[in-house]
């Protein structure tokens, strides 16, 4: 079963589908490394000017595959690292649809997208601290600068659910849509999208994006020495055994 599925581009749009649904198509190894291939062959190629992203089964993304990422050679380059970048330096138009669970990655990765159209069955969570890690995908940085830090602030912290209507009032949604409307409605915006030259886009979503490079930057390499030093800590190891338990976690008796 192929990871993530590539639809015929149409008049120059690109549809890309997270296809692990028994999984509710959580990320692994090979799933980053078709999303790095595809978007890096997206840029090259004259004739797209527009990637949408949803996911199969009513689910974006739940996020890291926690098992594919414990079993993963710390002292190999982690196919993630290679897409995130990919996934930053994208340059030309992302359009989202996502309805159901964007979990983690499934929900740093909207952060990225240009506009962002979600399903009324929206349930999204930046889940890090609640894991015993740190944000990555520079969301640290891009959440607070779409919503403002104080909000981003909160919804880090407390690991919250967002649902759609909180997504659309914080302006991390663009639009909401029935979960039957949305791909439609998606599609429909990114061939309004593509109708428009390709360098004349890839243009303006570099003069829309320049004064963020540095910061995403910033933030992808602060993560990432932060992520180094708190996966497989005793936070970390007691939150995923908590989940593999199906219990609570409990952090208090772990040493500072």
């Amino acid at each position: 079963m192929e990871e993530v599925i590539i639809e015929t581009q149409s008049e120059g749009v690109l549809t890309l589908t997270f296809n692990r649904p028994k999984r509710k198509n959580a990320f692994n190894g090979d799933s980053w490394r078709a999303l790095t291939r595809i978007l890096n062959n997206a840029r090259q190629d004259e004739k797209i000017a527009c990637v949408v992203l949803n996911g199969a089964d009513n689910n974006f993304s739940s996020g890291m595959d926690l098992v594919d990422f414990s079993e993963t050679d710390p002292n190999e380059e982690q196919p993630f690292y290679l897409a995130q970048q990919a996934i930053a330096d994208f340059d030309k138009p992302l359009v989202a649809a996502t309805t159901g669970v964007a979990i983690g990655a499934g929900a740093t990765l909207l952060l990225h997208c240009d506009i962002v159209y979600v399903g009324e069955s929206l349930r999204m969570r930046f889940p890090f601290v609640s894991l015993g890690l740190v944000p990555e995908l520079a969301s640290s940085y891009l959440l607070q600068a779409s919503i403002g830090s104080r909000r981003a602030a909160e919804l880090m912290y407390t690991a919250e659910w967002i649902n759609a209507e909180k997504a659309l009032d914080y302006g991390i949604a663009t639009k909401c849509f029935a979960d039957d409307e949305l791909l439609a409605s998606a599609m429909e915006k990114a061939h309004e999208i593509a109708q428009w030259p390709v360098k004349s886009l890839q243009e303006t979503k570099r003069c829309l994006k320049v004064a963020h490079r540095q910061a995403i930057q910033a933030a992808i390499e602060v993560e990432r020495a932060s992520m180094t030093k708190m996966a497989g800590s005793p936070e970390n190891i007691e939150a995923v055994m908590a989940i593999l338990e199906k219990r609570p976690a409990n952090f208090k008796n772990l040493s500072l």
